[in-house]
């Protein structure tokens, strides 16, 4: 055992540094089974505490990899024995839920799950949401600006941080845990953390606003003819349900049948449709609520955009509907499949998904390329399995998924950050000012460069 991880030891004890069995026992991400590869994984308590290892860490040049719920899709968690790991997953109190303010204060290893529940016992709701939410902590969905379902009403996790808690490489602690929703004195520190994926210091805490509770919420389920008609029926909802549109996810129908074959989800609708929507709309008047979604699938129906439909009558039935779209796990059984989270003008989609779709079958034939997406916010993602080949394959897919998004707008990330898989694709949507400028930021902020070095760029 090197004599660096036997004094941190020494100094912060066996619970908080640990080694040995206790990095064999744990898996290097929700993705990936393999034992993570690290010299110890480090659980501090308090953010005092954390701002002593990163000093020492940062006096001896020891590059850190910072670990939160481990769901992340871009790789920006990856760590080898030359690394020491911290996890955030001791610190995950929820310190305080100011109702008169509509904030509450959550440490940074705090499950959104567990936030999602503990503030709708006390009247709130908090919008963020996606798949990973009984895994994914709070502090993880800042560092990567989580997106999810709601973004269409509510924004990213951005639009949710009021305060913000931090430390850098070499302890400093940057706290601005503000509470207001107007503060414009000087620069907004908070905004350089999130996103930053670890890069320039690790999140301890934020405050974030709450919403009311919402008293109603309809779903629906459609089938659709072609893509025009998922656009249509966009617009449709946005102009007759109005701010209540808080979701509307689509599939495609290669995934829909996919996921509900038989041996995956039962399928709460027909499964001949080429286009499949989720579409959901929360309220505060149950009754009108009501009339308002029914009354506009109807006209839906009437004007031929949607095909089919299914309205769940219970909560329990509507789980059965969004488990279709956040549960891909027969998808994964393919090996290889490389997943996609990218960015475009609603207007270039089909026919991006079109010509991406067509560049796999081509150079894999019997290629599978599964799609799904927020839509709204011009998100989708991507699930390609070129059925043969190993991981070696992955290179020529990236050609083909963002190799056509420099020239119609688009992002290699949506939400999912960049960390190391993406990199080498960063100035395909950033320019070389915007990346020297982020350079300069991390060369001022983690001047040795121990935090999460080669994430991002």
């Amino acid at each position: 055992m090197p004599e660096f991880i036997k004094k941190l030891i020494s100094d912060f004890g066996p619970n908080t540094v640990q080694t040995g069995e206790v990095l064999s026992n744990r898996a290097a991400s929700y993705w990936d089974p393999t034992p993570i590869a690290a010299k110890a994984l480090i659980r501090p308590k308090t953010t005092a505490e954390l701002s002593e290892i990163l000093k020492k860490c940062n006096d001896a040049g020891q590059i850190i990899v910072t670990h939160g719920g481990l769901t992340g899709c871009a790789k920006a968690a990856d760590s080898t024995p030359k690394h020491i790991v911290i996890s955030t997953d001791r610190m995950s109190e929820i310190e305080e839920i100011d109702e008169i303010g509509g904030t509450i204060t959550i440490q940074a290893g705090a499950i959104l799950e567990t936030v999602q529940q503990t503030v709708a016992e006390n009247g709130f709701y908090f919008p963020l949401d996606l798949g990973a939410r009984g895994s994914c902590t709070i502090g993880g969905n800042a560092a990567t600006n989580a997106g999810g379902i709601n973004v269409i009403r509510y924004g990213m996790m951005r639009n949710h941080i009021l305060g913000l808690e931090a430390v850098l490489a070499d302890g400093t602690i940057i706290s601005s845990m503000n509470k207001v929703i107007k503060n414009n004195a000087g620069y907004d520190l908070k905004q350089l953390f999130i996103g930053s994926e670890g890069t320039l210091g690790i999140i301890t805490r934020v405050i974030v606003k709450l919403e009311s509770a919402t008293r109603s919420c309809q779903t629906a389920l459609v089938g659709l003819n072609n893509f025009s008609d998922v656009t249509a029926f966009l617009n449709h909802m946005k102009t007759s349900t109005g701010s209540r549109l808080s979701a509307y996810e689509v599939m495609w129908g290669n995934y829909y049948q996919a996921v509900t074959d038989k041996n995956g989800h039962k399928p709460p609708l027909d499964r001949k449709y080429p286009y499949y929507v989720i579409t959901e709309c929360t309220g505060s008047n149950a009754e009108s609520d009501e009339d308002i979604f029914l009354n506009t699938l109807d006209e839906a129906f009437k004007n031929e955009i949607v095909l089919d439909a299914v309205i769940p009558k219970s909560e329990q039935e509507r789980k059965s509907v969004w488990i279709v779209r956040e549960g891909f796990e027969p998808i994964l059984e393919n090996n290889p499949i490389f997943l996609y989270d990218v960015s475009l003008p609603i207007k270039h989609m089909e026919s991006y998904i079109n010509n991406v779709q067509q560049g796999i079958m081509e150079t894999w034939p019997g290629a599978d390329c599964y799609v799904i997406g927020h839509i709204g916010d011009g998100n989708l993602h991507l699930m390609v399995c070129p059925k043969a080949g190993d991981e070696s394959l992955h290179g020529k897919s990236d050609e083909i998924v963002y190799g056509p998004l420099k020239d119609i707008g688009g992002s290699v990330s949506a939400e999912h950050g960049i960390g190391n898989e993406k990199k080498a694709w960063l100035s395909h949507c950033r320019s070389q000012s915007e990346i020297s400028l982020m350079k300069s930021l991390k060369q001022t902020l983690d001047p040795n460069n121990i935090l999460n070095p080669g994430v991002i760029f």
